[in-house]
Order: structure tokens, then C-alpha cells, then sequence
């Protein structure tokens, strides 16, 4: 493959709510630009993005791949990412390396969450983007409401650069407004004119020298408005919009050329921050010449190939049988053979240039988010901040032989994918895997099962209940046992009393006149100690007491540290028993993000979940909603949330205080407690 000049390429990320047909136009492309021989369907599972074998079985793209196309002079590299709110983290992650994107949508059903999601994103990375009405040939599409909606939705500076010549299953082509046909079409003669005219006030509206001469009843050029279109899409002042049908391959061609003459280059788009090794801010440009700097911003695990790392060359030349630095890690990487991925292919590539991306397999040290760089021009870039999920799962090895795998496979697509965390709760000895939402969870565990051959079993996590006291009493026991030679003997009593909460566990004593001996003191509240590892209502931690030993008596032979050891664990359980015990819970804070017009129906659902509103702070067009909610309550959250809010809203819990169970749902815990733990010994 011929290198590129920097200046003629496009890094382009195609965002849209899920099925609006990316994965199609991506076929499309590359059949266009001769990359491949046939056009592959998401329907029969031969695309070239979506290879793995959950996406075929999904019908749906869960991870980002890359689509190179390149014609004449030109290269084109589309990201083609998930349109699941679940793997938001590809999303992110493509949208790093990318100067601009293009939001494709169904004409059928116009703008939808993803559409919402993926515009708000661009509009937080301030990238210029291109809004692209796909399915055009289908049933019950129509140009002018879906334009109607994304005007209504994001603004009037969303202007059509194109008509369709017919909808549904009369779609055969379209008019370019931005480069008028010599014959415009009798079928939109008139709506031709009047989105020409609105196109000029547009691009005049974001120059001032053009608006001017617009003003004044001046003509604008047709190079005027193009070069002025060019200008106002690079600052984001002007989003155009554009007709096709992917699987039908019209607009296609059109879109390509579009990308071509209206998106930036690398040459020309924002870059990311970047440090030297000193941790100052430094400035750089995009030069094939320059000291290498390249940021990995994807890896993907193999258990035969083993990592295959994306990355995006900012600067400088990426050459294959060479050696680079991990700034990040501070160690140096052998560098084999690179490649241009292609779906589940490779092509062998010798070099990757400055603005280019490219990927390196089998990488000792590197994850996604390292810079590589020149050893003695050492540089790094701002790390990517992948979304935090809050919905976790339990998960266990389904048989003695999945225990070894279980950890080394978990920890390995947890560096495949960052939004998933992987850890081990001490309170409860569960090990979790944290995501976005069931599906992210799911396709995981789908993937350790294909690629590590470990078989794992997903259940709910426990959750860390308390028990305590609520009253003060004393309690007595006596350990006597005697047999052949030296017997047992120890003789303890004991005040339980309760503490405010979360102040833990305190021991103290009351003993005078030797009644027990200092030296058997520790081991009393030694056995205290272990016997709150497991309360008398469900076996669950004691907390928040306080236990003193004010009396007791002891043997000169047959007394010991185990004696007594015995006779506090006994007497604190004892005392348990009679000291009004009850369950804790533990409560998150609980802080939801949803627009106005949903804030009802989550203080409704929150209610009934139990929870106490500690506040609304309004926003544009969206409120906070700040709650207290049991943990037990929102253990599924992800998918109440998405339910209640058709995907909109988003929400982050941490942990906050325990209280005391209603009395009316206490049994049921216990219950259920109880249950788990004969299940768990069968």
C-alpha cells in the first residue's frame, strides 16, 4: 500500500444509535474502493466489520473496528463503533483518534437516544461531524421529518447538502445542493432552490466577509460556498446532512467523496494534549519526519497471537523490526511485523505514518492508553477516560478446572476492554466483574468461554449485611472441662453494649483485684473478635458494639489462654442472643442524570425502591436527581434506569452507610441468607 500524505488523510468515526446500518456502509466503502469483491450483509454474518463470532450472533457491531479505504491520492480510516449504550467504551476510545464523525441515523425512524448520545459527544470534544440519513429505501422513510427532526433536536445549523431523488422503495439517487447538477431534477426543482438558498445563508452566517457580501445582494461563488462550507464544518458552525441506502450502494460514492473534500485532515483537526518528560504541556505537528510519538488507543486479546495493539502515529514514522519506548511504563517494545487490520485479517505493512493508524501484535507491556515514542524524545498523552460502569455480577468457575483460568482470562479481557473492572469484594469473598450493563457482561463471559476455554457461572452479588445489638446486657460463661491430665477451665462476664454507627468494634475491661489474670484478657476479647466474624441472625459480621469484661474467675492449673478464648466467644454469642439483635444494610448515594422530562418517573421508581430524595439541581435540559437507596435495591439499576428513560438517563452509586432492615423485610434476608449459605455447601 502507497503512504499517504497526512494532508490527504481522514480519520472519520461513525456513531449512531444501534441498526442504523454503519456495519453496511462499511461493506459499502470497501467494495467501492476495491478493497473487497463482494458486498457482505449483517443478515447472513459476513461483514468484514463484525467477525466476531458475538456479533454475528447479535447481528450487531460490540466492538470498534477499523475500515481502511483509500483511492486515487486518498485514504479514508472509519472507526466503525457499537451503537449499544453497553460498549460506550469503544465509542469513547475511537473517538480519541478521530478528526471529525459522521452520526448516521434511520430515515424511517429519524433521531433516536444513540443519535442524542452520539451528537452530545461530539459537542463535548468539539469535533465536526456530518449527519448521514441511511435506510432512505425503506419503508415509511421520509427526508423532510427526519430533517424536520434533527433541526428540531439540534439546531437550524443541521442544513441538507443533498436531496433525495424519491423515498422508500422509489429511491434512486439524489442532488448535491453544495455542487448543483447542470439539470436539477423536475421532481425537487423547487424544493432544490429553496435548500440552495439556505445552504448560502448558512455558510454566510459563519463568515463574516462572505455574510457581507451576501448582505449587500452580492452572489456568492460557488467556490466561495464551498471553500466558506468547508471552513464553517471544520469550527463546527455548519452540520451538513446527507441521503443514501448502504445495502442499495446509493450516496455512497457521494459520501466518500464528501469525506474527501469537506472533513480535516490530521493536518487540520485538534489534537490531543501531550506532556514531555519533564510533565509540561508541549505542542507538536503532525510530521512524518518528526521524533515518533503514537498512542494506543485499542487491544484486543488472542490466546494464539496473543495482544494486537491499535495506535494513532501524531507524530513522526512507526516502522516494523524496530524498537520504541512505552513512555507510560518506562520500558522499552520490540517491534515486529505491523499490520492494517481488516476485520479478522491482516495485511502486512511496513510503516505507519504521522495522522495514519496501524496495529502491532504481542506487546510485552503495553495496554490501551500508552504512548510510543522515541527514547530520547520522550512524550506521553492524556490517557483516556473510559466511562465507570456500577452493574456488577458475581461470577465463579463452573468446575475445579476453570478456577486456574478463571483470574488470568478475567484480568485479560478486562484489558481488552477498560470500561470492565474486575475485583474481589472482602466483605462478602465474591469476585466481580463490573460493567455498563447485562450485555457488555454477557458478550465478556461469551468471549472468555471462546478465546480462554474457561466456563464461568454468573449469579447476583451478596450483599455485605451487618448484624449488631440494640440494647446493653451482661452475660456469663463458664468453660469447665476436664479429662486425663490438666482440664479446661475459664469463667467470663460480659457487657455487650451498643455504639453509635460505623464506629466498628471496642474491647475494654473493667477487671480488678486479679479476678482474671492480665495476661488472659487479650485472649477474651481474642475470642470475641472471632465470633462477630458470624452473627446469630444470618452468619453476617457483628459491628458497632462495644464489649467489656468486668468480672470472672480463673483455676491456677487447669485455666489458659484457650480456656478463656473459649469462654469469650461463648459468652459474646451468648450475650448476642438476648441483646435485641438486628440486621444492617448497607445504603449508596445514589446520583442520577436524566432530562426534565423523566425526573417523575425516577423519584417515583426510587421511592419505591425504598430510597430518600436528598435533592434536585436542574440543569440544561437535564436534571440531578441526588438520592440514599439501599444497596439491595439497585443491584440491576443499568437496566431500571434504561427502561425508564428509553436509554437517556445515566447515574453513579457509591457506597455511603449502613441502617437498620425494615423490620418487615428482615426475616425474608435472613431466610434467603440462610438458603445461600446450604446451597453454597452442597
Amino acid at each position: 500500500m502507497p503512504i499517504i500524505d497526512a494532508g490527504n488523510l481522514r480519520n472519520v468515526a461513525l456513531l449512531s444509535h444501534s441498526g442504523a446500518g454503519k456495519t453496511s456502509l462499511c461493506e459499502t466503502l470497501l467494495f467501492n474502493t476495491k478493497a473487497v469483491n463482494r458486498i457482505g450483509r449483517v443478515e447472513d454474518g459476513n461483514t468484514v466489520s463484525d467477525y466476531e463470532p458475538e456479533e454475528i450472533r447479535r447481528a450487531g457491531s460490540i466492538q470498534t473496528t477499523l475500515i481502511s479505504c483509500s483511492w486515487d491520492r486518498y485514504k479514508a480510516n472509519f472507526l466503525d463503533t457499537p451503537g449499544y449504550d453497553d460498549f460506550f467504551g469503544e465509542v469513547v476510545s475511537a473517538l480519541r483518534v478521530a478528526e471529525s464523525a459522521t452520526i448516521m441515523l434511520p430515515a424511517p425512524s429519524g433521531v433516536d437516544v444513540g443519535t442524542e448520545r452520539s451528537w452530545n459527544l461530539c459537542d463535548e470534544q468539539n469535533l465536526p461531524r456530518v449527519l448521514l440519513i441511511n435506510k432512505m429505501d425503506r419503508e415509511n422513510a421520509s427526508f423532510s421529518r427526519t430533517v424536520a427532526d434533527i433541526q428540531g433536536s439540534f439546531g437550524n445549523q443541521c442544513v441538507p447538502f443533498q436531496l433525495p431523488l424519491g423515498e422508500a422503495q422509489d429511491f434512486k439517487g439524489l442532488a448535491s445542493i453544495v455542487h448543483p447538477p447542470e439539470d436539477i431534477p423536475a421532481e425537487v426543482a423547487d424544493e432544490f432552490e429553496a435548500a440552495r438558498e439556505r445552504l448560502i445563508e448558512a455558510v454566510a452566517e459563519a463568515d463574516d466577509e462572505l455574510a457581507d457580501k451576501y448582505l449587500e445582494g452580492e452572489e456568492l461563488t460557488d467556490e466561495e460556498i464551498i471553500s466558506g462550507a468547508r471552513a464553517a464544518i471544520l469550527a463546527g458552525n455548519l452540520v451538513p446532512i446527507l441521503v443514501s441506502s448502504a445495502t442499495q450502494n446509493i450516496g455512497v460514492e457521494e459520501y466518500l467523496e464528501f469525506v474527501r473534500e469537506f472533513l480535516p485532515s490530521p493536518l487540520e483537526g485538534a489534537k490531543p494534549a501531550m506532556s514531555n518528560a519533564g510533565g509540561e504541556a508541549a505542542e507538536f505537528e503532525v510530521d512524518a519526519s518528526g521524533p515518533l510519538a503514537a498512542f494506543v488507543f485499542k487491544t484486543t486479546a488472542d490466546p494464539f497471537v496473543g495482544k494486537l495493539s491499535l495506535f494513532r502515529v501524531y507524530r513522526g514514522t512507526f516502522n516494523s523490526n524496530s524498537e520504541v519506548w512505552n513512555a507510560n511504563r518506562n520500558q522499552s517494545e520490540r517491534i515486529g511485523q505491523l499490520y492494517l487490520p481488516r476485520g479478522k485479517s491482516q495485511e502486512n505493512i511496513s510503516e505507519v505514518v504521522a495522522g495514519d493508524i496501524g496495529a502491532i501484535g504481542k506487546l510485552a507491556s503495553t495496554v490501551t492508553g500508552d504512548t510510543l515514542c522515541a527514547r530520547d524524545t520522550q512524550v506521553t498523552f492524556e490517557k483516556i477516560e473510559f466511562p465507570r460502569g456500577y452493574y456488577s455480577v458475581a461470577v465463579a468457575p463452573a468446575t475445579k478446572a476453570d478456577l486456574d483460568k478463571m483470574s488470568t482470562s478475567l484480568s485479560r479481557i478486562v484489558e481488552e476492554d477498560p470500561s470492565l473492572h474486575y475485583s474481589r469484594d472482602a466483605d462478602t469473598g465474591d469476585s466481580l466483574l463490573t460493567g455498563l450493563g447485562d450485555a457488555q457482561i454477557e458478550v465478556a463471559i461469551d468471549r472468555i468461554r471462546r478465546k480462554f476455554g474457561a466456563e464461568l457461572v454468573l449469579r447476583m452479588p451478596k450483599v455485605a449485611y451487618r448484624e449488631t445489638i440494640t440494647r446493653t446486657i451482661n452475660t456469663e460463661y463458664r468453660h469447665k472441662k476436664q479429662s486425663g491430665g490438666h482440664g479446661q477451665y475459664g469463667h467470663v462476664l460480659l457487657r455487650l453494649e451498643p455504639m453509635d454507627r460505623d464506629n466498628g468494634f471496642e474491647f475494654g475491661s473493667e477487671i480488678v483485684g486479679g479476678r482474671v489474670p492480665r495476661e488472659y484478657i487479650p485472649s477474651v476479647e481474642k475470642g470475641v473478635v472471632k465470633s462477630m466474624e458470624e452473627g446469630i441472625l444470618a452468619g453476617f459480621p457483628v459491628v458497632d458494639l462495644k464489649t467489656v469484661i468486668y468480672d470472672g474467675s480463673y483455676h491456677d492449673v487447669d485455666s489458659s489462654g484457650m480456656s478463656f478464648e473459649i469462654a469469650g466467644s461463648q459468652a459474646f454469642k451468648k450475650g448476642m442472643a438476648d441483646a435485641s439483635p438486628i440486621l444492617l444494610e448497607p445504603v449508596v448515594k445514589l446520583t442520577v442524570n436524566v432530562p426534565d422530562n423523566y425526573t417523575g418517573d425516577i423519584m417515583s421508581d426510587l421511592n419505591g425502591k425504598r430510597g430518600r430524595i436528598l435533592g434536585m439541581i436542574p440543569g440544561d435540559k437535564f436534571t440531578m436527581v441526588e438520592a440514599e437507596v439501599p444497596l439491595s435495591e439497585v443491584q440491576r439499576y443499568a437496566q431500571d434506569l434504561r427502561s425508564l428513560t428509553q436509554g437517556r438517563g445515566s447515574y453513579r452509586l457509591e457506597f455511603d452507610h449502613y441502617e437498620p432492615v425494615p423490620a418487615n423485610l428482615e426475616q425474608r434476608v435472613i431466610e434467603d441468607a440462610k438458603r445461600l449459605k446450604e446451597e453454597e455447601r452442597v
